[in-house]
């Protein structure tokens, strides 16, 4: 038996005072009433209705718990309606997961304009460069940079995240110009160690060579932003996406080097759980970052 019905059916039961009200009103037998208040009863322990031929009266335990049960139902009504309005209405909870530098530097424009346009969201953003399981981390939305692996998730690509090798003006007037794959072993770099073999990097020309090259570590990080900052101290040779460097080599507090050389390039996904009845901001949300990246 479902227990959430037999409750709804008792307190009507209650409120009509007739088994056969409620049984008409329920479209049931006054018979299947009767079971399911008796099978209700047997659940609680205690005695709900006084029964004669002719009337139905509540026992005291059925008072008191009638005034439960009515509390119990309005309760189940407003989380019901929350949630419906949650599947179609831009409200709730945003919970993400993002790479550090994505989050400060690609991420505040979108996130700011999205809770401008809907003020009813509120978000949660964790940052994290290393893949999560959004279920077991809670997580509605992860952006990664990475070729999806099979899996439960579902995905939607915003954009190419383009990397490019770079160094500071100052390092390369000291150290000299890489104009070739493998001089990059006589060369300082600055490494990001979450990349698979973060000490051989991977370069092909425009004929389609491929070149994996063993790199020096002088520094190694598994923040993009402290490696950027390093680059521009003058430490070494990084290599970052071309959005996080693009704006240091257009003020020329960087240089891109290398650049005959194919660019590396990992598409960037907002990933998040297959579930069908998704609530409507987590659909609506990834919807604006779609559009918002695809108009840049």
């Amino acid at each position: 038996m479902d227990k959430h019905e037999c409750i709804k059916l008792f307190v009507r039961t209650a409120n009509l005072g007739s088994f056969t009200a409620a049984a008409s009103e329920f479209g049931m037998t006054q018979g299947a009433v009767s079971k399911k208040i008796a099978w209700l009863e047997a659940k609680v322990e205690f005695k709900l209705f006084h029964r004669s031929s002719r009337t139905v009266n509540l026992t005291q335990q059925g008072y008191d718990y009638l005034e439960y049960c009515e509390q119990l139902i309005e309760e189940f009504a407003l989380v019901e309606a929350r949630i419906k309005g949650e599947l179609s209405e831009v409200k709730g909870l945003l919970k993400l997961s993002v790479p550090s530098a994505l989050a400060t530097q690609l991420l505040v424009k979108p996130i700011n304009d999205f809770m401008n346009m809907h003020p009813e969201i509120t978000f949660n953003v964790s940052v994290n460069d290393q893949q999560v399981d959004l279920i077991e981390g809670d997580i509605d939305i992860a952006l990664r940079a990475s070729v999806l692996e099979s899996s439960g998730y579902k995905a939607r690509h915003l954009f190419d995240n383009r990397a490019i090798y770079t160094a500071s003006p100052q390092y390369l007037n000291s150290h000299g110009i890489p104009t070739k794959a493998e001089e990059l072993t006589t060369h300082r770099c600055l490494v990001y160690t979450l990349s698979a073999r973060s000490h051989v990097w991977g370069l092909s020309d425009r004929q389609g060579k491929t070149y994996s090259v063993p790199v020096k570590r002088a520094f190694s990080s598994d923040s993009p932003e402290l490696l950027m900052q390093m680059a521009l101290s003058g430490q070494g040779i990084t290599l970052l996406p071309d959005w996080m460097g693009r704006k240091h080599i257009e003020g020329g507090r960087l240089v891109q080097v290398l650049d005959s050389y194919k660019s590396m390039s990992l598409p960037m996904y907002a990933v998040f759980k297959s579930d069908d009845y998704q609530p409507y901001r987590v659909r609506a949300f990834i919807d604006f970052l779609v559009e918002y990246f695809n108009s840049l």
